[in-house]
């Protein structure tokens, strides 16, 4: 019975590890992380540009399946400010079609502050992928899934007219996390804050609690070997069965103003970091039976030595690797955390609050002035492999890699790069 297992394990592995797609934020198993491998020396002139066009505001990643790439902008429709899903081709940069999302709020405080602070007021959330269709969740909490080719509409679920949604500051950042079936979304009213949507009509399959949202998307893992979906939530972590919505534990984690980094978890530790002087900690979850319980392994306040403003660290081999900082705009440094013990092994400034993924090649990193780093997972010491510069623009938007290609954004542009082996 194993080797059928084993045999599965090992196909998934290898076409993982030669090109796959990006189907959703932060990758197909929400971790931002893939086994592709990507070139290790770049030419003297950066990577090669397979396309580059004007991208307008938002902080948006893409989606990348099938031959196509899809992200969130801000667009001016005939004078209003509309959120709107954009698809182009993945290997050309064509636009295809677009779906306005509805209106956003500007005006909120994007633009607030100093100057490097200001960058516009979103859209934040990242489309998924899955079976020919695009799911979206908007800044006013509607979860939308599309025709994938021809961009029609399929279904639509209003949290806030239709389950008495409560919104946030600075509006909805949760991109849609899929599995099984079930769109995973926060942001209704008492007794169906948490929901799960049917892929096929969006209807709820379930919905329980009763939690105030942040920023921060969910993350689908398995500790114990149970697989559950952790919430980030303004009460902390909470975790739940994904196919019930039973809840199974949950920690609790100090709020203030916005929590935007989702939660990292390893094996049966779950990592959490908040920006505005909260910082960061991890719960160590334990099972007894059919009893769960979340009991705390360490807590660092404040600003330093860390905090995940909205970025979400990557993990490999028991080290956090990515941007601990808190609005250290240009300089914020990349950094190497046990995340047994929180110790910080190493870390290097220059890079500000922009995001990174791991690569069967490195950390790859994405500066908020533009700079794409590939950097060694080396925990005794920093090692940098290869740099470019390669947009123009605030850059807090996490790079995709899909088939050897790496798709990135800014405020002002988008850009494919090919850095295949």
């Amino acid at each position: 019975m194993q080797r059928p297992l084993a045999l599965a394990a090992l196909i998934a592995t290898s076409l993982v590890s030669h090109g796959a797609d990006w189907t959703e934020y932060r990758g197909p198993h929400h971790d931002g992380a893939t086994l592709e491998k990507i070139a290790t020396t770049w030419p003297a002139s950066g990577p090669k540009v397979l396309w580059k066009v004007p991208s307008s505001a938002g902080f948006s990643s893409f989606a990348v399946a099938g031959g196509r790439c899809f992200t969130q902008e801000l667009r001016d429709s005939g004078g209003a400010m509309l959120e709107t899903l954009v698809a182009r081709d993945a290997n050309t940069g064509k636009e295809l079609w677009t779906a306005a999302l509805g209106s956003m709020k500007t005006g909120d405080g994007g633009d607030d502050g100093t100057k490097e602070n200001r960058g516009g007021d979103g859209p934040r959330s990242t489309p998924a992928i899955q079976g020919g269709r695009v799911y979206t969740f908007s800044a006013k909490l509607v979860v939308q899934a599309f025709d994938a080719k021809t961009g029609k509409e399929v279904w639509k679920s209003d949290l806030a007219k239709d389950h008495a949604g409560r919104n946030i500051s600075w509006q909805n950042a949760q991109s849609p996390v899929i599995e099984d079936g079930r769109v995973f979304v926060a942001g209704g009213g008492t007794g169906e804050s948490l929901m799960a949507l049917d892929v096929k009509t969006g209807a709820p399959i379930w919905k329980t609690g009763d939690e105030k949202i942040t920023h921060a998307s969910p993350v689908l893992a398995t500790i114990h070997g149970v697989r559950q979906v952790v919430w980030f939530l303004q009460s902390g972590l909470v975790s739940v069965d994904p196919k019930t919505g039973t809840e199974l534990w949950r920690h609790n984690f100090p709020y203030k103003v916005s929590t935007a980094a989702s939660p990292v978890i390893s094996g049966d530790l779950v990592y959490c970091s908040a920006g505005y002087g909260v910082g960061a900690g991890a719960a160590k979850v334990t099972k007894n039976g059919s009893q769960w319980t979340a009991t705390e392994a360490y807590r660092f306040a404040g600003n330093k030595p860390l905090a995940n403003h909205w970025s979400t660290p990557v993990l490999k081999d028991g080290h956090l690797f990515g941007m601990f900082q808190f609005k250290e705009y240009g300089n914020g440094p990349v950094k190497c955390v046990d995340i047994a013990t929180g110790t910080v092994k190493w870390e290097q400034p220059g890079f500000g609050p922009g995001h990174v993924i791991l690569t069967g090649s490195g950390i790859l990193a994405l500066s908020d002035d533009g700079h794409l780093v590939l950097i060694d997972t080396n925990a005794a010491a920093y090692k940098e492999l290869a740099r470019a510069d390669v947009l123009d623009g605030k850059c807090w938007t996490t790079p995709v890699l899909a088939n050897g290609n790496i798709f990135a954004r800014s405020t002002k542009e988008a850009v494919c790069l090919d850095l295949g082996r």
